[in-house]
């Protein structure tokens, strides 16, 4: 062993306990990995960013700015509600909500799949008086699976194409992943179908922020086109049946005659406005589905110029503000503030008048909606308090259609060869922009920095071992120790060592390290590197023992009341069925 090997083996031992240690975030340990090489001399200056330019980086943030305009698009929960208004007990539940995030998470990144559909779980468990515990696991295990279907799908898959082209010239494809992802997905939502009793029942779920900062329902106006509503909202029963219950109509508006509490069979007409009432989220679905226009939204917003975005915020009315105790019309908040009122959610207490003949109380929450320019100055002088980050959707653009045709279009593209993958997705994620499904500040937000700096600077990190023929070193110790056993023995070796690393090292760096020796290593043995190195992405996928190693299990944690040992009971006999599976799997389709 050479002095720059040595030095190598040093430097990833030390980031491999940074990351097991646990007090020091992932991508400071990374960075800290990063610029120690560049120290000792094993990390040459001019390779430092190279992780920065790869097309690794560039796939993972573009696949997360499609996931989050996917989830923005309500698209998600149009086609999921009619189903899960259904489930009444958790054996239902659970093989219906793993199902739902399995297929989710393989169109789109994992984390974003199980972020989606983890709301509608929790309204599902508190409606059903079902433990969060039972269903959230679940979900999380799903979506990792999920995510072994595609290219996209998860960071493993990634980075394990991005160490085969370096290795032969050629990376994976969309839908390589395709054959032994989805049978591992199969097995393993049929095997949580069961196991989920291995979760304790009485596990209480912390509740998030966003759970804790809702106000209960919200009371908004919408109205019906002049041309009149469409079949499936012709009454009000037809409206709140669209709405799944979610939605109450409480009054209707008709040549200025305000009828409160109207009966379920009252036909709607064209013009008619409506009071609704419910949370934002059904609401804004419900809208969007009924073709309704949300009245405060339509009113125009004046902005320093164009380029300015209209932002939808929650704010508190506090004690000694300048709302309390009058009304919204009195108040002139669009003409004198530049402030829409979207909605208004009241505690214990029912609303039937119009927004504007509303008078505010102390402690209302308000859905508002102006430029973002002008909402700080606003807020700070009504005396609202805006509420800590929280998705509000309400009186937005509804983009289903053309995010899934987006998304559809992009995957197409790399299945097909016509562009490589980094290049569709970067298409998507622009177009995505384009037409509106996102605004720039809502696609910064929905990368994931963490993440995308950890990658980035363990890249330089990796190669290093290689250049200093640190991999070779390993490669020659392994394939001695190895030689002797089947070769199929070789690939679930190498599997649950991807596995084993994942919790510890997260699943990127574990494909970063382990993906070039397993492909050195299958050369050694005169085995396919293929093979091997679909092996080091599917167990470094399917991280079941700890809440650390993926954001999917650390994602439900809390929510789901989860103890760090819960993982293992339900997770333990997955891996092990996954290596049982997988590698007999990877062997027959890719050969050994």
């Amino acid at each position: 062993m050479t002095l720059q090997q040595g030095l190598a083996f040093a430097l990833v031992i030390l980031t491999v306990a940074g990351f097991a240690w646990g007090r020091v975030r992932y991508d400071l340990v990374a960075l800290i990995s990063l610029l120690a090489g560049l120290i000792i001399g094993v990390v040459p200056a001019k390779a430092a960013f190279d992780g920065f330019k790869s097309d690794v980086v560039v796939i993972i943030a573009c696949a997360l700015i499609v996931s989050a305009a996917v989830a923005r698009s309500g698209v998600v929960e149009a086609a999921t509600r009619p189903i899960f208004s259904r489930l009444r007990s958790e054996r239902t539940q659970v093989p219906v909500l793993s199902m739902a995030t399995a297929l989710l998470s393989m169109a789109t990144k994992n984390v974003g799949a199980l972020a989606v559909l983890m709301p509608s779980a929790l309204q599902l468990a508190a409606r059903t008086k079902t433990p969060p515990g039972r269903l959230l696991m679940p979900m999380a295990f799903s979506a990792l699976v999920g995510g072994l279907v595609t290219l996209v799908g998860t960071s493993s898959n990634i980075i394990a194409s991005q160490v085969r082209e370096q290795a032969t010239g050629h990376p994976f494809q969309m839908f390589d992943f395709a054959p032994v992802g989805l049978c591992v997905a199969a097995v393993t939502v049929a095997y949580l179908s069961l196991a989920y009793r291995l979760l304790p029942r009485g596990a209480p779920g912390a509740a998030t922020f966003e759970q804790g900062s809702q106000s209960g329902r919200y009371t908004t106006e919408a109205r019906i086109p002049a041309d009149g509503p469409a079949e499936k909202s012709e009454t009000i029963a037809a409206v709140e049946a669209l709405a799944r219950g979610e939605v109450s109509v409480v009054a209707v508006i008709r040549d200025r005659r305000h009828i409160k509490a109207p009966a379920k069979p009252h036909r709607l007409r064209g013009g008619d406005a409506l009071i609704l009432q419910g949370d934002h989220g059904a609401l804004d679905a419900l809208i969007a589905a009924a073709g309704f226009e949300l009245i405060p939204a339509s009113r125009h917003l004046e902005r320093a110029d164009t380029k300015e975005e209209v932002r939808v915020v929650e704010a508190v009315v506090s004690p000694g503000s300048r709302l309390a105790g009058k009304s919204v019309g009195d108040l002139g908040l669009h003409r004198r503030f530049g402030v829409n009122l979207l909605a208004v959610g009241r505690s214990g207490g029912r609303i039937t008048q119009q927004l504007r003949a509303l008078t505010l109380q102390v402690g209302d929450m308000l859905v508002l909606q102006a430029g973002e320019r002008a909402l700080p100055a606003a807020l700070q002088e009504l005396g609202a308090l805006p509420l800590a980050q929280r998705q509000v959707r309400l009186g937005g653009v509804n983009r289903g259609t053309v995010t899934v045709l987006i998304l559809a279009a992009a995957m197409t593209l790399a299945a097909l060869k016509v562009a490589p993958v980094a290049i569709a997705f970067l298409g998507a994620a622009v177009a995505m922009l384009v037409v509106g499904a996102l605004s720039m500040r809502q696609a910064y937000d929905s990368l994931d920095g963490q993440v995308l700096v950890l990658i980035a600077a363990l890249v330089p990190v990796s190669e290093a071992v290689q250049h200093t023929g640190g991999t070779a070193l390993i490669v020659g110790f392994l394939s001695h120790a190895l030689g002797a056993i089947p070769p199929l023995a070789c690939l679930a070796l190498i599997m649950s060592l991807a596995m084993l690393s994942a919790p510890f090292l997260h699943n990127a760096p574990t494909v970063l390290i382990l993906g070039p020796v397993a492909v050195g290593l299958a050369h050694a043995l005169k085995l396919s590197p293929d093979a091997f190195l679909m092996g080091v992405a599917t167990g470094a996928g399917c991280d079941f023992l700890t809440p650390i190693g993926h954001q999917c299990n650390t994602l439900v944690m809390a929510p789901g009341g989860y103890r760090f040992g819960d993982y293992a009971r339900l997770g333990a006999p997955l891996s092990l069925l996954v290596i049982a599976v997988g590698a007999p799997l990877i062997a027959y389709v890719w050969g050994l």
